[in-house]
């Protein structure tokens, strides 16, 4: 995820300065990792993070409860026309 990103995730969600912000596993809507399954954000506090990346004094993060979803995919984050886009990437078999 890029500065820009995160910036546009944080002003969307109306985050506080210094606070963290959830990337959780959803049921329901699609992706391309998990069927029936898809990924929502959230502000919220880690607990157990199985991930973690700060940007804009922002700490973004999963959980380890929801580690399964990536299925050993790295997670790319971005903004297209204005909506956040998600790709999935498995070093061994390309995107996902």
């Amino acid at each position: 995820m890029n500065e820009d990103t995160a910036i546009h995730i944080i002003n969307d969600l109306q985050a506080d300065t210094n606070g963290s912000i959830r990337f959780f596993v959803r049921l329901g809507g699609c992706s391309t990792v998990q069927d029936g399954f898809s990924l929502g954000i959230t502000k919220d506090s880690p607990k157990h993070p199985a991930a973690e990346l700060t940007i804009q004094k922002q700490k973004f993060f999963i959980e380890e409860e929801d580690e399964w979803f990536f299925d050993g995919c790295d997670l790319t984050v971005s903004v297209k026309n204005g909506e956040i886009q998600y790709e999935f990437h498995n070093e061994n078999n390309g995107n996902s």
